[in-house]
């Protein structure tokens, strides 16, 4: 079993939500996509998930999900199983299947096989049954590796004199989500630059010359980011308190629109939104200045 990956805790994970166990003969992140966006809608954005991936056989499968089910009856007498699988071996999933049916303790979302059977119907084409096709090392694939390195490298404001390279420039306070934006904008492809804004601080001047249509502000609420830096610093709170302080966050946020205002970016909210609804939103703007070009759509 080395190639489990635990998230979480087992059983139960935030939010009272079930563990959600991902079996799937690729590396198990589209079913992991499917399973926060499910949880997403139960107000967890960051559940408990445990992960089988590059499966090849049924045995696997199946000890797989009976140690989970022991551990999790052994730790809270409930040992029913949740299970997300993508399998393109169209055997392994039909054994996954029946099994789970012959069982009460499991229910098992089959992520793959309906999808691809209404693809084969419409088109009259055979699928393959080649585990991993998404992560194909084509074109895309190295254009994706290659935004998430420039993101790495251009996180919190490192590297300024290359902002002229990013396709997007976000602009945000300290805790208004830039980091995982700019990661999820990578991993679609987009090179992303983050500034972090802050009274003390002047931002690079460099920012004057990134094109308009690049450069996006990441707005939030006071009673939110308030909220957020709390939590973030927990019990150095005192020690740091000025950070969450109500004062000092409204002072944050008006000198950061007013800089938002001066350069002309775009404003984007992200309070009570997914990063991945953030980033979408900032695509629908930038995609109408810069439309993806083929090796973009992939």
């Amino acid at each position: 079993m080395d190639d489990l990956v635990t998230y979480g805790t087992p059983s139960t994970g935030p939010g009272g939500l079930p563990t959600i166990h991902v079996v799937s003969d690729s590396v198990g992140l589209t079913a992991q996509a499917v399973a926060r966006a499910a949880a997403a809608q139960f107000g967890v954005t960051n559940p408990a998930i445990e992960v089988l991936p590059k499966v090849r056989t049924f045995e696997e499968i199946k000890t797989f999900i009976d140690e989970h089910g022991a551990v999790h009856r052994q730790n809270s007498g409930d040992g029913r199983m949740l299970v997300f699988y993508t399998l393109v071996n169209g055997h392994l999933a039909g054994q996954l299947a029946a099994y789970a049916a012959a069982r009460d303790d499991i229910v098992a979302v089959d992520l793959m096989t309906d999808a691809i059977g209404a693809i084969a119907r419409m088109t009259g084409r055979d699928p393959s049954t080649k585990p991993g096709g998404l992560h194909v090392a084509d074109q895309y694939y190295f254009k994706r590796i290659e935004a998430i390195e420039f993101t790495i490298a251009h996180d919190d404001g490192r590297n300024p004199q290359e902002l002229s390279q990013a396709d997007i420039v976000l602009l945000g306070v300290s805790r208004s989500s830039k980091t995982p934006t700019s990661i999820y904008l990578a991993q679609q492809g987009y090179k992303v630059s983050n500034i972090p804004l802050d009274p003390t601080t002047e931002p690079p001047r460099e920012l004057l010359d990134v094109e308009r249509t690049r450069l996006f502000g990441l707005m939030t609420t006071a009673e939110v980011l308030i909220g957020i830096r709390q939590r973030r610093l927990g019990n150095a709170s005192v020690v740091a308190s000025s950070y969450a302080d109500p004062e000092y966050v409204y002072q944050d946020l008006e000198k950061a629109r007013a800089l938002m205002r001066k350069l002309g970016c775009i404003v984007i909210h992200t309070e009570n939104r997914a990063v991945e609804e953030t980033a979408q939103e900032i695509l629908r703007y930038y995609e109408r200045a810069h439309p993806p070009s083929a090796d973009m759509m992939g």
